[in-house]
């Protein structure tokens, strides 16, 4: 099979064969048919993520595809199943064994591609938004890097949960892409003053962020009183120092989200937000925003995309 693999840190990542694997105890072998990109595959080709898996690395967060065989005490009728499952790495192959309780089966309408496209961004927005921030219907979000993977689907899902949602990315284009998926204002990032802009809406009263460096200050100083601000991530590069005294004097609250991270310590709550997303968009209520989907011969240019923020919504690498 083939796998799109990192051999050592810093290098580009090339295709190489490999055997197919054989699924061990409570796990299945999914043949992959998609596999949804991530800002995170980026930082673990530079060694730079907060998990560090072991060289040679198949890079891919999140993968879809059709169980093909199961492993010792699985009940083989999971066989032939259409599934999609978190794996933190590995889905950029043509193979891949995940653990049983990682696999989600897919709604008889959804596709691979949406399907590779959908944990993560709806995931880490569904959990920030609601188990996090406690977003409540009437309430100012802004959503920067807004036409984003994860942002794109804060902007669809603060719609569907009651809010008023400003939408911040970076130029006429990506702006346009967050007012289809739901957006009341938009903002353009480059803008010379982002946070007299926010100012002028009414300010906010949630903060989604996978951003930081001067947009984060810009919105942090835009907040209204009791404002929380959720920190997704970094894409630009800098993470921002918070002046904590103006916390205090706001009663700002800032709230770190890393939705993987609650696989190891609390994963009923990755379960429940997942249940919720995938009635969701049985009803026709999400709809995953792809810009672009390639095959794996591909993948250099796929992650290229990611890397020059020329794609919005998600980028996804298809095996056939």
């Amino acid at each position: 099979m083939r796998a799109y693999q990192v051999e050592t840190i810093g290098q580009p990542p090339s295709i190489r064969e490999c055997d197919i694997p054989t699924p061990d105890e409570g796990m299945v072998l999914v043949k992959i048919a998609a596999c949804g990109l991530n800002f995170a595959d980026l930082l673990m080709m530079k060694g730079q993520y907060q998990e560090k898996p072991a060289l040679p690395l198949t890079l891919g967060l999140e993968l879809a595809g059709t169980v093909e065989a199961v492993g010792p005490g699985v009940d083989t009728a999971l066989v032939g199943k259409r599934v999609a499952a978190f794996t933190g790495s590995g889905g950029l192959a043509d193979y891949g064994c995940v653990p049983t309780d990682r696999c989600v089966p897919l709604p008889d309408a959804m596709g691979f591609e949406d399907a590779a496209a959908f944990l993560v961004a709806y995931g880490t927005s569904h959990v920030a938004l609601d188990h996090k921030a406690r977003l409540q219907p009437g309430e100012t979000l802004l959503v920067l890097g807004a036409a984003g993977g994860v942002g794109l689907t804060a902007v669809e899902i603060g719609k569907q949960m009651g809010a008023t949602v400003i939408a911040c990315a970076r130029g006429a284009d990506k702006l346009a892409v967050a007012k289809a998926a739901g957006a009341d204002h938009l903002i353009d990032s480059d803008s010379d003053d982002v946070r007299g802009q926010i100012k002028a809406l009414g300010g906010a009263d949630v903060i989604y962020d996978p951003v930081g460096g001067d947009l984060f200050k810009a919105a942090f100083r835009a907040c209204n009183p009791e404002a929380r601000i959720i920190v997704i991530g970094f894409a630009s590069g800098d993470v921002p120092q918070i002046p904590a005294n103006h916390l205090l004097v706001k009663n700002i609250s800032v709230i770190g989200h890393y939705w993987g991270g609650y696989m190891a310590f609390r994963p009923n709550v990755l379960t429940d937000s997942l249940k919720e997303l995938f009635a969701w968009y049985s009803e026709g209520r999400l709809s995953p925003h792809i810009s672009h989907a390639l095959p794996l011969e591909r993948a250099s240019e796929a992650l290229e995309l990611l890397r020059t923020r020329k794609s919005t919504g998600k980028v996804v690498v298809t095996m056939d």
